[in-house]
This record gives C-alpha cells, structure tokens and sequence, in this order.
C-alpha cells in the first residue's frame, strides 16, 4: 500500500497557496456574514454547527474515497456513514435557508461562500495527502508560512502603487 505521491502527483506551490486562499475566504465570507446577521443567535448557532458539520464530512468524506482508491481496508459501512454525513450537512443547510426569513441576496451570499468553503477545505486536504509519504509525514510545504504570504503581497501592493 503506497500513497502513490511520487513528483508528478504533488501539487505545486502555487496550488496550495490558492487552495488555502479560497479556504480562507470562504470560511471568512461565511462568518463575517453570520456575524453581521440580522438573526436570533440560536440561528446563528445552527448555521455555525451546519458550517463545522459539513466542513468535517468532507474531510473525512475526501480521505476515505481516497484510502479505498488506494487500496487501505475502509468498510462499506463507514463509506456509507460519511456520505450520509455529507448529504445531511448540505441538505441541513438547504433546509435552513429554504425557511429562513431573509433575502435572497443573503441566502445566496451563504450557499455560495458554503459551497466555496466545502471545495477548498477538500481541496486542502487532498494536498495535504498528496504531500504525506507513508510514514505519516507530512511535507511542510503543504501548509503556506503565512509571512512569506504577507511579503508576496506586499509587494504586490509596491508594484500596484
């Protein structure tokens, strides 16, 4: 059983700084929107677990495809119990936002930065197994230094001016 990960399966550097951008922003977008929402914070509260819920099943959700992909014993049981777990979470949220008393353009600011949240935070996770080698060992370039990120945009913002 080998994770397979050999030069040509690891991301690239930009690749992984993207992925954790996007997460960024849509786990960002997502809170500050329910922040600064006009609702009951039980509300919040059930929007906020919905968040977690759903960010969670896709993690695992994503590593147990790929385990059975390549090879590791997963049972059927637990493939079913994350796409249910899936499943759920997105329906909860559709349930949610079906009955909740707010305009439109809010429910769409919420599906969308939900939907963007769940592909990044998949995303992230398959780099992340892309660049662990079969001792558990994850290579360091999977999780961006956050001041080489300040100095890229910084001096992004030199060139800009």
């Amino acid at each position: 059983m080998s994770l397979g990960n050999d030069q040509f399966n690891r991301p690239t550097p930009a690749y992984v700084y993207a992925t954790w951008g996007v997460l960024a922003v849509g786990v960002l977008g997502y809170l500050m929107g329910l922040w600064n929402a006009d609702l009951a914070l039980n509300e919040k509260g059930y929007y906020f677990t919905v968040f977690l819920f759903s960010m969670f099943a896709a993690i695992t959700l994503q590593k147990t495809v790929r385990d059975k992909q390549e090879g590791f014993p997963v049972t059927k049981v637990f493939v079913g119990m994350c796409w249910v777990a899936f499943s759920s979470s997105i329906a909860l949220l559709v349930i949610g936002l079906v009955n909740a008393d707010m305009f439109l353009s809010e429910k769409g600011f919420y599906a969308m930065s939900f939907v963007l949240s769940l592909f990044a935070v998949i995303t992230v996770q398959k780099n992340i197994r892309d660049l662990t080698n079969e001792y558990g060992e994850t290579d360091p370039s999977a999780f961006p230094k956050s001041s080489v990120n300040i100095d890229t945009a910084l001096d992004a913002a030199d060139i800009i001016d």
